[in-house]
């Protein structure tokens, strides 16, 4: 599965942290940040869509959409892909080092930690 960009991230943290949210209440919230018009919003909350990684469901005749995709898998695959990819990181990842975000609880960073370091447990510490 491909890793979301940045602006996807964007519209993604604010789904995880507010729940169910129209196009609006998205771009309210996170478009001015990004310089978008309300439009570009759609666009991209569309193009998610497609991708599986918002889902859209009716409520009173309008549009809302929710992450569909899981908070603590999608940032420990992001982080897994920096640390061996970008930056050629060997050995187990310290989680620890997410341990003050606020967007995460014990337990995701447990889970974060089993996800960050799961190729090292099955090949012997090199990912």
């Amino acid at each position: 599965m491909s890793q979301p960009s940045f602006t996807e991230l964007a519209i993604l943290k604010h789904l995880w942290a507010r729940g169910p949210q129209s196009a609006r209440e998205v771009h309210d919230a996170v478009g001015p940040g990004q310089g978008w018009k309300a439009s570009t919003t759609r666009t991209f909350i569309a193009r998610m869509e497609e991708k599986g990684w918002v889902a859209r469901q009716e409520v009173h005749g309008l549009a809302v959409y929710t992450a569909a995709i899981d908070r603590t898998a999608t940032l420990g695959g992001l982080v897994r892909h920096l640390t061996r990819q970008i930056l050629d990181m060997d050995g187990p990842l310290p989680a620890a080092l997410f341990a003050e975000s606020p967007h995460l609880s014990d337990a995701e960073l447990d889970e974060l930690d089993a996800i960050i370091n799961a190729a090292e447990d099955r090949k012997g510490g090199k990912a």
